[in-house]
């Protein structure tokens, strides 16, 4: 019987097929899926922020940060067999939640920086993003099944999407 494993915020988890990974509420934030198909191993990284540097005393989270969450999730699911040369990615969230968001200030476009910083520390790994659900000005529930890579992506008053 599979099980599904949460995921909160600032938080990361690893699973082997069937089991699937779920996390509520990406609004600003981004779910970074990442399997391995040919072992099925996966995981989700439910990053807040893009840049650990940026932040005092930020080693004491990894996964509350692009830059370091997403090397944690990798790392770990190395652990459980998965190759990186092998790993792919979907990703979702990273939407501007709120009307004051919309400015030009840094914590205005935090989303998009988290879209930014995932992209971009996904393409340094060499792990190449298959689909994405980003943007917008609505929150996201994910569920990511490693064993066939289908991402679910449930929003309020939205037909649910798989990518």
């Amino acid at each position: 019987m599979s099980e599904i494993i949460k995921v909160g915020m600032a938080d990361l988890k690893t699973c082997v097929s069937p089991n699937g990974v779920t996390t509520l509420g990406l609004g600003s934030c981004v779910g970074i899926a990442v399997r391995d198909p040919v072992t099925k191993v996966g995981g989700l990284a439910h990053i807040m922020l893009p840049d650990s540097k940026a932040i005092r005393n930020s080693h004491l989270n990894v996964a509350k940060f692009a830059d370091t969450g997403i090397v944690e999730l990798v790392n770990q699911m190395e652990k459980l067999g998965a190759k990186r040369n092998r790993m792919v990615a979907k990703i979702a969230g990273g939407a501007t939640m709120f009307s004051f968001q919309g400015g030009s200030t840094a914590m205005g476009q935090v989303g998009l920086r988290n879209v930014e910083a995932t992209k971009a520390k996904l393409k340094e790994l060499k792990i190449p993003i298959l689909a994405e659900d980003t943007g917008a000005n609505y929150g996201r529930t994910v569920i990511f099944y490693p064993e066939t890579g289908e991402f679910h992506i449930r929003a309020v008053g939205k037909p649910e999407a798989i990518i």
